[in-house]
């Protein structure tokens, strides 16, 4: 099986400001872990990258990866406007160019664009490992962050109907 790491949404507008998810900063410091991992053992890491009207035009400061957020030259970069990373962008082409069968999957908006990506990669019959301590979300005014993750976590890891899993790991313990 070779292994992909996706990090999906870790930009400057959804990391910084009033709007910024909790604990980007240890979240980041996870995913650079994850990243330097991957790198070593020579796993694609793609990085996606939203992009709306609003603080994530494509260019502008909103929408550029996050501060501290390492990054290379030869890893991949994807845009994208849905919340499902593989919808109507070329991840799907990516992936099976580099005949990846497995994800690790990280980044910001646990609710939204994580859960999305997770559920699709599911469906078009992909493994998941999602990084326990590698993806966060913003305050909803509903339920804490640890509430979000914490559903999360156990939502998507016992989602049995498209045969594969969802596993759910500290990212110490994930390995390429």
């Amino acid at each position: 099986m070779r292994t992909a790491l996706l990090i999906i949404d870790v930009q400057h507008a959804l990391c910084i400001g009033p709007d910024a998810v909790d604990n980007g900063e240890r979240t980041i410091a996870n995913i650079n872990l994850l990243s330097q991992r991957a790198r070593a053992a020579r796993a694609p890491v793609i990085f996606v990258q939203h992009e709306d009207q609003g603080a994530l035009v494509h260019g502008s400061q909103g929408w550029q990866l996050a501060p501290g957020l390492l990054h290379t030259e030869q890893d991949l970069r994807l845009r994208k406007r849905g919340s499902d990373a593989f919808h109507q962008t070329d991840l799907q082409a990516m992936l099976k160019m580099r005949h990846i069968s497995e994800l690790v999957i990280c980044g910001m908006q646990t609710e939204f664009c994580v859960e999305s990506t997770v559920r699709r990669a599911l469906a078009l019959g992909y493994p998941v490992t999602l990084a326990a301590d590698a993806h966060t979300t913003a305050p909803n005014g509903v339920l804490s962050v640890a509430d979000v993750v914490a559903h999360h976590h156990a939502t998507l890891s016992n989602l049995g109907a498209y045969g594969v899993r969802t596993t759910v790991r500290p990212s110490q313990d994930i390995h390429f």
